[in-house]
């Protein structure tokens, strides 16, 4: 899963922001065919042209990565309509579906501000070698 934001605010804050979603820990479930298990992966931070940021992370931490990057608020900016569509397609992901927003993730946002654009899925990949041959998971 992909969550597609713009950060802003003085750059060491948006900077540390962006680390402590990479210092991220969450399970990635696997399963080989009734067999089933976790391995642990980092958050991982990307970064786009035009100064958008995407997190890539498991589809099942989805309510807690929207709920911290403020997708259940509404943009601080006049940016709904076609300004945010164009954004939407410049990124290649779609308007976020409702979601549970009870939970969040403890990452320091202090002095940084948020502009949700969108979320993108990913499909599943079967691992050809190494240690998890012919498991199958979230193709992140």
């Amino acid at each position: 899963m992909h969550a597609v934001f713009i950060p802003y605010g003085m750059r060491s804050h948006v900077e540390r922001f962006l680390r402590d979603m990479e210092a991220q820990k969450m399970k990635l479930p696997i399963w080989k065919g009734k067999e089933k298990t976790y391995i642990w992966i980092d958050g991982q931070v990307r970064q786009l042209p035009f100064g958008f940021y995407e997190y890539v992370f498991p589809k099942e931490n989805r309510d807690l990565v929207l709920t911290t990057l403020n997708f259940d608020k509404k943009c601080p900016y006049k940016l709904d309509g076609l300004k945010m569509k164009l954004f939407r397609k410049i990124t290649s992901c779609k308007k976020v579906k409702k979601f549970d927003n009870s939970n969040k993730f403890l990452w320091i946002k202090d002095f940084v501000s948020i502009i949700p654009v969108g979320e993108r899925e990913d499909g599943e990949f079967t691992d050809p070698k190494g240690d998890y041959k012919g498991w199958t998971h979230e193709g992140l």
